[in-house]
Formats: structure tokens, C-alpha cells, sequence
């Protein structure tokens, strides 16, 4: 069974909230947990798999 680490880090690489889940986990799933820890940021930084306008609405609430 493969992993898949979802982080959050602040700019500096440190860690500020990670999921990790099974590989098949889609990003879409954790990417909602992931969103309520977020805290605001100037500028987010995200792999292909966060690349949805549904994504880049809920980072602008």
C-alpha cells in the first residue's frame, strides 16, 4: 500500500498541518481538511492536483 502526504508549510518548509492518506485518496478530499487549517497567506504554492477553479474560490473565502 502506498502513502500520500498532504502539507501545509510556511516559508521556510516547516511543516504547519499535514494528512496523510492511502495513494488512491484524491487531493480533492484532503484538500477540504486542509483548507480549514490554512491560515492566510499572500501566496499559496499547490501541485497539479489542487488545480480547480472550485480550489482557487475557496482560498479567496
Amino acid at each position: 500500500m502506498n502513502t500520500k502526504l498532504h502539507a501545509i508549510t510556511d516559508q521556510n518548509g516547516r511543516p504547519l498541518s499535514f494528512f496523510m492518506t492511502a495513494a488512491q485518496v484524491s487531493d480533492y478530499t484532503v484538500a477540504i481538511a486542509l483548507l480549514d487549517s490554512l491560515p492566510m497567506a499572500q501566496w499559496t504554492l499547490a501541485d497539479r492536483g489542487y488545480d480547480a477553479d472550485w480550489f482557487r474560490d475557496a482560498l479567496k473565502e
